[in-house]
């Protein structure tokens, strides 16, 4: 078999890998169409990210999601053009707010050509998102624009942080179905939707991608302290020198205050120190990489996977279906 899409995954029908090849191969010609301009420097600036790769993972939930209806449907590669675009806006605004200076393995377009044109691509890809979206119908302007809305508020939660007496992780993990989980939803719910889907079926698919996004963002957590830059594609431990408390962090800081245990609390004192050092940031990895609140991490990852698996359940037995519950453990096998 063939691999397609994210994570290195193998569809085990024929007909169905055939299908969402077809798909996939649509999906890419249309983000090449959309990012073009009349001006050559935004087209080089808008098509960085689409000829750098990426694992296309919402648009392969899109194609997938179609299968339980007519996969055919004139709206599915639009519709997984327009959710692919949206992520890619998001990449360049993350970008600069991060100050990354990697993405996906070449040069982050901040890093490139600066914030400001960082930002304003990711907004004139925002434009042609929105463009394409307009030919989907009134419905379907309205879903991404609640996810729309849900990504920016997931986004500003982060930056302002938990309220007095919140519980971070459960702070964080909102921050996570807001950043990631709503858009990875509304790739099940159109690509359902698109292919004239129950709306049962509809339903299901977009729980199941919010919580099949939420195991995706936890292991995207724990690769970026324990991977290196190969596998995940950015600089290892950007988020710890940037000071975001992604989970395996926040796990440590709860075991400190559990515990108090004198190891965990220096690790978490390093942590908050400033790591843009280099050694620093090496020593801060080299010693989360071996703490437990890694493996715990990984568990988290491993809880939102079979939730996302047990959506699932009332989906009638296909090939589609098993597909999607393949994505669950490779989205797990990704974090182990």
């Amino acid at each position: 078999m063939t691999v397609v899409g994210p994570l290195g995954l193998s569809v085990r029908d024929q007909a169905l890998e055939a299908e969402v090849q077809a798909g996939l191969t649509a999906v890419e010609e249309g983000l090449l169409e959309a990012t073009k301009s009349e001006v050559s420097f935004i087209t080089e600036a808008a098509q960085h990210l689409v000829h750098a790769g990426g694992k296309r993972f919402r648009p392969l939930i899109v194609m997938l999601s179609a299968q339980f209806g007519d996969p055919f449907a004139p709206g599915v590669v639009p519709a997984a053009v327009v959710v692919e675009l949206t992520h890619l806006a998001t990449l360049y605004h993350d970008d600069v707010m991060d100050e990354a200076d990697v993405r996906r393995g070449v040069d982050s377009a901040n890093s490139r050509w600066g914030n400001s044109v960082a930002v304003l691509t990711g907004d004139f890809l925002f434009a042609r998102a929105s463009h394409i979206l307009a030919d989907l119908g009134p419905e379907a302007v309205r879903i991404q624009a609640e996810a729309f809305e849900r990504l920016v508020t997931g986004q500003i939660l982060e930056t302002a942080g938990p309220r007095d007496g919140r519980d971070p992780v459960e702070h964080y993990l909102d921050v996570l179905a807001g950043k990631t989980g709503s858009l990875i939803a509304v790739s099940g719910r159109l690509g359902a939707m698109m292919a004239g889907a129950d709306e049962t079926v509809v339903d299901i698919l977009t729980q199941y991608g919010e919580r099949l996004g939420i195991a995706f963002q936890l292991a995207d957590d724990v690769l970026d302290i324990a991977s290196d830059s190969g596998e995940s594609g950015k600089t290892p431990g950007t988020d710890l020198r940037e000071g975001i408390p992604t989970l395996p962090v926040l796990r440590l800081r709860e075991r400190v205050r559990r515990l108090g245990l004198a190891d965990d609390v220096a690790l978490s004192e390093l942590l908050d120190s400033d790591l843009s050092d280099d050694a620093r940031l090496r020593e801060a990895l080299d010693r989360l990489r071996a703490h437990p609140s890694l493996e715990h991490a990984r568990r988290d990852t491993l809880r939102y996977a079979e939730a996302a698996r047990a959506v699932l359940a009332p989906l009638p037995d296909c090939a589609a279906k098993n597909t999607l519950l393949d994505l669950c453990d490779a989205v797990v096998h990704r974090a182990g």
